[in-house]
């Protein structure tokens, strides 16, 4: 928890320091983070199997930074709609396994409305 919060203090000082706080705005920044995640699949796009593991490996460094930069986009909107992601995804993890019961769920990669 606290690492998150250094790591928000960090981005929060970069965004002042450049005075981008008026773009800061919902709406662009899950504009941002959508697009950020489609760099993200851009390095998966038209690869497969041998060829995919070889490219992932090759390009780590580079896919890490499309990483950080929807991780980066996704803490600054959680932050600035008042969003506690740490506490939403223990809830949300807890919704989950009532969708998902083991039973049901090990093992088998259907949407529980599949069941």
């Amino acid at each position: 928890m606290s690492e998150i919060k250094n790591l928000l203090q960090k981005i929060n000082q970069f965004i002042a320091d450049r005075e981008w706080g008026p773009f800061q705005q919902p709406k662009d920044l899950a504009i941002s983070l959508a697009l950020e995640s489609s760099e993200v699949l851009e390095h998966f796009q038209w690869k497969n199997g041998d060829q995919l593991q070889k490219y992932l490996k090759s390009h780590k460094d580079e896919i890490g930074d499309e990483l950080a930069d929807v991780f980066i986009y996704l803490l600054e909107l959680s932050q600035n709609l008042g969003v506690d992601l740490c506490e939403a995804a223990y809830k949300k993890i807890e919704k989950n396994a009532l969708k998902y019961p083991v039973d049901k769920a090990k093992g088998n990669n259907k949407k529980y409305t599949e069941f």
